[in-house]
């Protein structure tokens, strides 16, 4: 699904990734976790076509990351941090969305229904909750049925009955066949919810493999301990 060569970024003096080589393969739930300025963001900015990489290759679902932007219509990206334009509300903006893609949005219905936005929609967004908002933008990601999906912190802001209801999405979703990809600093989630991780320290791949391999090797069975052991293998 994706496959990321030899992918490096400097911005200025700073170098963001190192020759970072990675493969994620299609119908996984893989987690990239990593230290505040590892590296991640970068990353994910990447794949989105947000940042142009200095060298390197992406490629994913068969195309070659080259400036087109066609392959974004299979993405689907849920940011940390939601921001709607005030003044419309969660149902104007679904409307806009929908009004720049040709295909149905197969699964708008299904996803308002499952987090229980049918009597938020109407609203206008600075009326709406953190969480509200969040979910509002799990709408809009998840609602053309992507064949990857990318949430940064997804959980954030989130109350523990819309928690579940988000995992069991992840879940549905890898189910299908689609692969997703989370970044959160929440590791319990993490568990719960991934099949792989990748661990990103200072640009580079420290680590990329299933949840049980990492554990295997630290010799503990929370993924939060596993991680906080290789990170104290790292500084040492």
């Amino acid at each position: 699904m994706i496959e990321i060569s030899n992918l490096h970024k400097r911005f200025s003096k700073f170098v963001a990734l190192h020759d970072v080589s990675l493969s994620i393969k299609r119908g996984s739930v893989t987690g990239i976790i990593g230290p505040n300025g590892s590296g991640k963001s970068t990353l994910i900015k990447c794949l989105l076509g947000l940042v142009n990489p200095t060298s390197g290759t992406i490629t994913i679902n068969g195309s070659v990351l080259d400036g087109a932007c066609d392959y974004r219509q299979s993405i689907g990206y849920v940011p940390q941090i939601a921001r709607f334009p005030q003044d419309l509300t969660g149902n104007e903006i679904i409307d806009i969305v929908k009004g720049l893609r040709k295909e149905p949005a197969t699964l708008e219905r299904e996803l308002v229904e499952r987090f229980d936005l049918r009597h938020e929609l109407a609203k206008r967004t600075r009326a709406l909750s953190g969480g509200t908002r969040q979910k509002l933008s799990m709408v809009l990601a998840g609602m053309y049925d992507p064949e990857l999906l990318i949430l940064d912190e997804p959980t954030a802001g989130l109350d523990p009955v819309s928690n579940i209801r988000l995992k069991q999405f992840i879940a549905d979703h890898r189910d299908q066949k689609r692969t997703v990809l989370v970044t959160t600093h929440i590791m319990s989630d993490l568990d719960e919810m991934a099949d792989e991780v990748v661990i990103i320290i200072d640009g580079r791949i420290r680590f990329a493999g299933p949840i049980r391999e990492l554990k295997l090797q630290t010799g503990e069975l929370r993924l939060e301990v596993a991680v906080a052991r290789l990170l104290e293998r790292e500084a040492a």
